[in-house]
């Protein structure tokens, strides 16, 4: 469905030296490479976490990928299409939603916007009320869609954005960062949405999110690029793998303990407030700490977690 090959996209910002005649007549450049000979491909019904810190490149990519923008070099086809070109037929697959990016109507309720999409894109009267019913009812937006949007909270807005760039049934989706902001209310509205909507439509998505929870529960493959280079482009759960390295046991005591009498892993990080005790240690230390809560303690609950997928990345990032 995506294929990239050498992508390359270098951005040439004048200088300012104060001399107006050189600035304007004899100007010199400086240069940003934002893409460095980035490629990979993504198939059909496929959705992957693009991640990456602010500047990495990942909304440039994007933006390529729908047309937006031109690259300095390399090969990009989208459905066998070149994106710049922006065939109405190759328009007609994609959506690219950016969040808190208004592409609503500001004045008039959301419906209004969906029926002038309805013309834009030239859906037929059946499919429009038929997929716009299907929407309307996956997002909830029953009670407010026709308030105008001015008066809607963020997370309603944004659940009404979403709907407006759904409805031509795109098979290619382009989300920027569509929980930025949220609630975890509205987030949580937001990735059942995309989840329901991706194996209803069988689309191929690229997610943008500094949400790690989000691209936990959406993606299985994730790409991380940093300054312009991908680093990693694999499963999520290898990742993990990899540079996951500890645990956390937490547990509920019943009574108090002396902290210093227990036998911890040398290398644990302890934090005790009764009634919690919570040890973090090396995967390898896990099962000898398992062993000894259970045999030492006295205890009403007790939990064990993986590293928070935030720190697997920094991780990925720090080696990359």
């Amino acid at each position: 469905m995506i294929q990239i090959q050498d992508l390359t996209k270098i951005y040439k910002t004048p200088i300012k030296t104060g001399n107006v005649f050189k600035d304007i007549f004899h100007r010199d450049y400086k240069t940003h490479t934002a893409l460095d000979r980035i490629s990979f491909e993504i198939g059909d019904d496929e959705l992957i976490g693009f991640i990456g810190p602010n500047g990495a490149g990942k909304t440039t990519t994007m933006k390529i990928l729908a047309g937006i923008l031109y690259p300095t070099s390399g090969s990009v086809k989208v459905d066998g299409y070149i994106p710049f070109e922006k065939d109405p037929a190759f328009l007609k697959k994609i959506a690219f939603v950016m969040g808190q990016k208004n592409q609503m109507l500001w004045e008039l309720p959301a419906k209004d916007t969906y029926d002038l999409n309805k013309e834009i894109y030239e859906i037929s009267d059946s499919v429009y009320k038929k997929t716009l019913d299907e929407l309307i009812e996956l997002m909830e937006v029953q009670s407010f869609i026709e308030r105008p949007v001015k008066t809607l909270s963020l997370g309603q807005r944004m659940r009404v954005e979403l709907i407006g760039a759904l409805l031509h049934r795109p098979k290619i989706l382009f989300l920027d960062e569509p929980t930025i902001g949220l609630d975890i209310f509205a987030q949580t509205t937001i990735v059942n949405f995309i989840q329901e909507y991706q194996k209803r439509y069988q689309s191929s998505i690229i997610l943008t999110s500094h949400y790690m929870q989000d691209v936990q529960r959406l993606a299985k493959r994730v790409i991380l690029i940093d300054h312009g280079t991908i680093i990693y482009d694999g499963k999520l759960q290898s990742l993990i793998t990899t540079y996951s390295k500890t645990k956390t046991i937490t547990v509920l005591l019943s009574k108090k303990i002396d902290i210093k009498s227990l036998k911890l892993p040398k290398d644990a990080q302890v934090d005790y407030q009764y009634p919690q005790l919570k040890v973090k240690a090396s995967k390898k230390e896990i099962e000898r700490l398992l062993h000894l809560v259970l045999r030492d303690l006295d205890y009403v609950d007790m939990t064990i977690e993986n590293e928070p997928l935030e720190e697997v990345v920094k991780k990925t990032f720090n080696k990359g």
